[in-house]
């Protein structure tokens, strides 16, 4: 088996956004890439190191106080690094990857060192087979854990059939990484907004770049997803960096500007705060 290319490395950011976040603003999805766990061999992209150290300076910058530590793909159910980084800070949560076969005392041990959550990653390959959504959530509902879904709606045929029925809460990544060319109206993200204004899923405004099909760092074509999520339920989005950005097509996006998009997306005051931080506090436990 070939070894994937390596990312590129996430830009130095230096710029403060155009407008201060709020108190306690939280970054709802963020990687470390660092020691001690190990690449799996089955996975989609090789990671460049991405340390907490690293991570720090960007939170400082960009004046983001609370974070969720998310474990990726290239990990696959090696949570060390993600809950290591999590056992550090005060003001950090931790989204982990299981399967099945996990038992009681490690969903225990998990939720005792800061996880809250746990990832289904239908993207990219991770050797982790966690077999479907519903026997997942059925297995850590007594843990207080919620979803966490990375996937493309357009393509989640479960969609429809599954997630009215879950019996704990799910969160979306990335806006639901539906590609933007297909548009607000197409069928999937109409019933994923339905889903949202009825307060059956949450949604993160993060990742803007996976969906848009501009490489400029514009992403222009991603505004009008994120002002129909918004429009739909702001009391169920949070927001995200997505740092360090891995297997990103095209230029490797900058923070700021990120932030930025986002802040132009949610001008409204009241709906800033209910993204960045009372969400935030609301869903996974600060």
């Amino acid at each position: 088996m070939s070894v994937p290319a390596t990312c590129a490395a996430p830009r130095l950011v230096t710029a403060k956004p155009k407008s201060v976040l709020p108190a306690g603003a939280c970054d709802c999805h963020f990687h470390i890439f660092d020691e001690p766990s190990q690449q799996t061999a089955e996975r989609s992209y090789t990671a460049p190191r991405a340390s907490l150290s690293d991570y720090r300076q960007l939170k400082k910058t960009l004046g983001i106080q609370r974070a969720v530590i998310v474990q990726p793909s290239i990990y696959g159910l090696d949570n060390e690094t993600t809950l290591s980084a999590c056992k550090t800070e005060a003001d950090m949560k931790s989204v982990i990857v299981i399967d099945n076969s996990v038992s009681d005392k490690t969903l225990r041990d998990y939720a005792d060192a800061g996880a809250v959550g746990c990832r289904v990653n239908l993207l990219f390959a991770s050797g982790v087979h966690t077999g479907s959504l519903t026997d997942l959530a059925q297995r850590i509902a007594d843990f207080g854990l919620h979803l966490q879904v990375l996937a493309d709606i357009s393509r989640l045929e479960a969609l429809e059939s599954v997630i009215p029925k879950l019996p704990v809460p799910i969160m979306f990544d990335h806006m639901g990484h539906m590609p933007a060319a297909m548009g607000v109206q197409h069928r999937a993200f109409q019933l994923f907004l339905k889903y949202l204004a009825d307060g059956l899923l949450w949604v993160k405004l993060s990742g803007a770049y996976r969906i848009s099909e501009k490489t400029d760092g514009h992403y222009d074509d991603a505004a009008a997803f994120a002002a129909a999520l918004v429009n739909a339920n702001p009391e169920h989005l949070v927001w995200g960096t997505d740092w360090p950005h891995p297997q990103v097509s095209g230029t490797m996006p900058d923070d700021t500007d990120l932030l930025n998009h986002v802040l132009d997306w949610v001008p409204n005051t009241h709906h800033r705060q209910r993204i960045f931080v009372d969400n935030p506090v609301s869903f996974y436990g600060f």
